[in-house]
């Protein structure tokens, strides 16, 4: 059993993408950052939309919707960056995930959540920790330690570690030139 199969009742943060909503649990969010600055990466899948600086650690950021198989995000004042921590090997990797909006904190009793259904989906069911129904809504619940990839939370890890220092020394560089100029 996970985690979220032995508590009676459990909150997740949701959010839409393309209209729909999706969710993560509280648990594994470990906060929401209004839309800022991303620097692309070179070679990279087109999903990874880059890396910030959160405080002085880089964190890469996925492009939910183009990991997902949905059109091109478009940048709203409502877009939204959501930082989680995934299992990853023996530790944990920080990771963002850029979505349309953030839509507030659910709680959904036990018996409020169904198992993800085994056929018809474009998303794995491994990726999916359940259905949950909400009034006239469908939320997905994405496992947060399966949604992203061995190979991205490889990425996320090293940037994260390694702190990706020339590419912010560079940022740093860039916008001091801008303001003294």
């Amino acid at each position: 059993m996970t985690g979220d199969e032995t508590r009676e009742s459990a909150q997740y943060l949701s959010f839409m993408l393309d209209g729909k909503y999706f969710a993560f649990d509280v648990l594994k969010t470990r906060e929401v950052l209004s839309y800022t600055k991303i620097t692309p990466i070179p070679c990279t899948p087109a999903y990874i939309a880059g890396v910030l600086n959160l405080r002085g650690s880089v964190v890469t950021v996925m492009d939910f919707r183009q990991k997902f198989g949905m059109s091109e995000s478009v940048i709203t004042d409502d877009s939204a960056i959501i930082i989680v921590e995934a299992n990853y090997e023996d530790g944990m990797a920080v990771v963002g995930a850029l979505v349309d909006a953030v839509k507030g904190v659910l709680r959904f009793e036990k018996d409020q959540i169904e198992p993800p259904p085994k056929v018809g989906m474009r998303l794995s069911a491994d990726l999916i920790n359940g259905i949950g129904k909400q009034s006239d809504d469908f939320v997905v619940i994405l496992n947060v330690d399966r949604v992203f990839s061995e190979d991205e939370l490889s990425i996320a890890r090293e940037h994260f570690e390694a702190g990706a220092g020339e590419l912010l020394q560079g940022e740093s560089m860039q916008e001091s030139a801008a303001a003294a100029g």
